[in-house]
């Protein structure tokens, strides 16, 4: 006797239910025995041993960092570009969408930001380093290895970055992110 393929899966449905039916039966009778956990309220010590001190962009300044970057994408007729700002883990610490920017901006400010700041190097650079076949850098995931990511550093090591997504060349976005950064540096002085 020869099913119909409409048929088959029919029956193939119906025999997954029956199997998803009696395994929730008898896993039913099976008492939940996971053992309490107590909660630990050991307070740490800190020392240099077990705490990691880290530098990061302070909120208002990461802020106004965004802000002078949009500014000057505005400024050369670039109304459509989003600014991020992020921590040297990729965690956004401000971030701006322009008026017109349209929704893939974001990711690319974004990963723009993160890929400066884990690399220590503007996204341009590192576009220059991509190259030959098969798995690289351009595959590890968050990156983006075009122009428009700049790096932000206390004293020489790579905290954070600034990235614009959106203008129609990456060197474009990535000069207003330097203008961005450049807040950062002439604050410090």
């Amino acid at each position: 006797m020869k099913l119909s393929s409409k048929t088959t899966v029919a029956v193939s449905i119906a025999a997954l239910i029956l199997a998803g039916g009696a395994t929730v039966a008898a896993n039913a009778s099976i008492p939940n025995k996971a053992p309490a956990v107590a909660a630990s309220t050991a307070p740490v010590t800190p020392s240099g041993a077990n705490i990691v001190a880290q530098n990061r962009i302070g909120t208002m300044a990461s802020a106004n960092a965004v802000r002078v970057a949009m500014e000057t994408c505005q400024g050369q007729n670039l109304p459509f570009v989003t600014v991020a700002l992020v921590d040297r883990f990729g965690t956004v610490q401000a971030l701006l969408r322009g008026d017109n920017a349209a929704e893939h901006t974001i990711e690319a400010a974004k990963e723009k930001a993160y890929t400066a700041a884990a690399f220590g190097a503007p996204t341009s650079e590192l576009a220059t380093r991509v190259t030959g076949n098969g798995p690289g850098l351009a595959d590890l995931p968050g990156t983006l290895f075009l122009p428009g990511g700049v790096p932000l550093k206390v004293k020489g090591v790579s905290v954070a970055g600034i990235g614009v997504g959106g203008a129609p060349d990456g060197m474009l976005d990535e000069k207003c992110a330097a203008a961005g950064a450049a807040t950062l540096t002439s604050a410090a002085k």
